[in-house]
């Protein structure tokens, strides 16, 4: 499912600093994860259809940005793409919606097709410094990532023990960032959410692994992170967004998680 550039512009002019108790209540205000964003504006678009009389707000801000305004009373629901962890959990509850691969994706003229979590950490850590050390070409790697507090990147360095280590090249803002840079450079490698994977890049196998529905879902597939919706636990919230966490969190969104290229929770 697609959803309208309607949620792009109503991304775009969301609100930043009024407090979630100041808001109509018809109005359900999101905020966090660009890697959420077709996920959560497809939710949020059939969610508005069914309620015509609720007003859906996304603003993509990231991960870490996302659980602050939360925190912080600034938006309904913070959107994560990780766990909460330490004492965000004393505060805040998460609640998972999807689940989704995170894809190693190299340029298509990349000859390498398929890295072990080993050799992933050797390549992110920079001990690992020419691809011909991979089977590659004989031409320097470049590391692209995410910035600090990017939910993304929390999980990729989580899973393959890279947490603080990494020599990127580039830290970039925003999923769509990541797979343009990539794109554009035959030495490059980054990671994106299995949802934004296009034909503009390639993606790599784990392990022998291909990131999809079933090896996410039955974890085959080691690269993974939760996509969660985050509320502040003292906060009072409004008819709306009460009605919005039943549908999103729902069996009733596992088709349109689907569509989306996130993977359905088990529930």
């Amino acid at each position: 499912m697609k959803f309208s550039k309607l949620f792009t512009a109503i991304a775009a002019t969301a609100f930043m600093t009024v407090a979630s108790s100041a808001y109509a209540a018809g109005t359900v205000a999101t905020e966090g994860s660009t890697s959420m964003e077709h996920l959560i504006g497809a939710i949020g678009e059939s969610f508005t259809n069914q309620n015509p009389d609720i007003r859906f707000t996304f603003n993509p801000t990231g991960s870490g940005a996302g659980i602050q305004a939360a925190a912080e009373g600034r938006c309904d629901i913070g959107l994560s793409s990780r766990a909460l962890k330490g004492d965000e959990t004393k505060t805040l509850n998460g609640d998972t919606v999807a689940l989704d691969g995170i894809v190693l994706v190299v340029n298509p003229a990349n000859p390498v097709s398929d890295l072990s979590l080993e050799q992933i950490k050797k390549l992110f850590s920079g001990e690992v410094k020419s691809w011909k050390e991979l089977g590659g070409a004989d031409h320097p790697v470049v590391l692209i990532g995410r910035e600090a507090g990017s939910g993304t990147r929390d999980g990729f360095e989580s899973v393959t023990g890279t947490k603080d280590v990494c020599k990127y090249r580039q830290e970039l803002t925003s999923t769509g960032d990541v797979i343009a840079t990539v794109s554009k450079n035959p030495n490059a490698i980054g990671y994106a959410s299995l949802s934004a994977v296009s034909d503009k890049i390639k993606p790599l196998t784990v392990g022998g692994v291909h990131a999809d529905v079933d090896t996410v879902q039955d974890g085959s597939y080691k690269l993974q992170r939760p996509f969660i919706l985050v509320t502040k636990k003292d906060a009072k919230q409004s008819d709306a967004v009460k009605s919005f966490l039943n549908y999103a969190l729902s069996k009733d969104v596992d088709q349109i998680v689907s569509d989306t290229g996130a993977v359905p929770v088990n529930r």
